[in-house]
């Protein structure tokens, strides 16, 4: 099985083990990090563990190849398909007029504040700890943003990518996620992303700079009954 099959399950058990609050398991980010869980299998056994060792007060989301078939005490909220996306060689869009900054713990409220405005993906107040943000600062304010969440050994995924809607067209966002997709293959991982199956703009600009589509995968946000 490749390693994007099962993305969350791969981050929690390698790079991103620190954020695990489960066991060997059911594997879990804290709810101010990321809704995500994963298991390496979710047969009906493991469900039944999973009924008893997750927080009963929570819902999670779940994102792998694969559709699940839940038991009856689990509730699909949503669900929606998604694209990941890979990229082997990058064709980056950088121009000299846009500067970014590092963002950090100060920039958070902007970050939330961004994010809830255009919907890029799940981003809560620690999100920030999976590292290396970046930001566009314009009118005195955050305008664009992108990141990294998922380290799934030797893949990292570029997330958050996102511009407030009064910018867009200015090429912000490809500017970003070049420099976020930079960053990666010099650390030596490659990059990758998931993005709204019907997001044809997002989808377009990321295959201009060298993403391709690898696989759909399943997204859902669940909770107990």
């Amino acid at each position: 099985m490749h390693i994007l099959e099962n993305p969350v399950w791969q981050a929690l058990s390698t790079r991103d083990s620190r954020f695990n609050q489960g066991d060997q398991v059911v594997k879990y980010f804290s709810s101010d990090v990321s809704p995500f869980l994963g298991m390496d299998s979710w047969q009906v056994e493991n469900q039944h563990i999973l009924l008893q060792s997750m927080p009963k007060e929570r819902s999670f989301s779940v994102m792998i190849q694969n559709k699940i078939n839940f038991i009856d005490e689990f509730e699909v909220v949503f669900t929606t398909p998604l694209y990941q996306m890979v990229c082997d060689k990058l064709n980056p869009a950088m121009q000299a007029s846009k500067k970014s900054i590092a963002l950090d713990l100060n920039n958070v409220p902007e970050m939330l504040a961004l994010t809830a405005l255009t919907k890029p993906g799940p981003f809560l107040s620690e999100t920030i700890n999976f590292g290396n943000y970046i930001g566009i600062i314009e009118d005195e304010k955050l305008v664009s943003m992108a990141g990294e969440r998922l380290h799934a050994e030797n893949f990292t995924e570029i997330s958050a990518v996102c511009t407030d809607p009064e910018y867009l067209g200015k090429g912000l966002a490809a500017h970003l996620l070049s420099e976020a997709a930079i960053r990666v293959i010099e650390d030596g991982f490659t990059p990758f992303l998931h993005v709204l199956a019907d997001n044809t703009r997002a989808i377009a600009m990321y295959e201009r700079l060298g993403f391709e589509k690898r696989t759909e995968m399943y997204f859902a946000v669940v909770k107990m009954k």
